[in-house]
């Protein structure tokens, strides 16, 4: 693994990387975080008795648009054409935690790891919005890419 700094230019300046002389490859990333909530609040959010509605759905929504959105967010990351986004739930009753996965493709000579990311965080951000009237302790934890594939560094699988 390389330890040249890729957004540092020989001036030590911050600069964008050109991928332009990357072959376009298909990209995959799979990211995971998790929501922590009180069984109270599980249970209303199974019961779609929360007082802002459905919860998991308008989490869908906001991870699919923010993962569009990433680009802008992240200042040298370059925008890409999706072609797939998706953001998907696990409820664990036991431990009272939301699994939330985010899934980002595309063909392109960059990766999309900051695009699951990105959707992964803001689908449990708004997980936190939706919740918080009826729990002001809830956790947002562990958030990290399980799944990469595409690219010169090829597959990563986390163990």
């Amino acid at each position: 693994m390389s330890k040249k700094l890729t957004h540092i230019d020989q001036n030590g300046q911050v600069t964008m990387v050109d991928v332009g002389h990357k072959p376009e490859t298909m990209r995959k990333a799979i990211v995971e975080s998790f929501v922590r909530v009180s069984p109270e609040t599980m249970a209303l959010l199974k019961d779609n008795a929360l007082p802002k509605g459905d919860v998991l759905t308008t989490a869908k929504i906001a991870g699919i648009m923010a993962a569009k959105k990433t680009a802008e967010l992240i200042p040298l990351c370059h925008p890409l054409f999706l072609s797939y986004v998706d953001v998907r739930f696990e409820i664990d009753d036991q431990e009272s935690l939301i699994r939330v996965e985010a899934e980002a493709r595309t063909t392109a000579s960059t990766g999309v790891e900051m695009e699951a990311l990105v959707a992964a965080q803001v689908a449990c951000m708004t997980i936190y919005d939706m919740c918080k009237a009826v729990q002001k302790d809830i956790v947002i934890e562990r958030c990290q890419l399980v799944h990469k594939s595409g690219g010169r560094s090829g597959t990563y699988d986390k163990e």
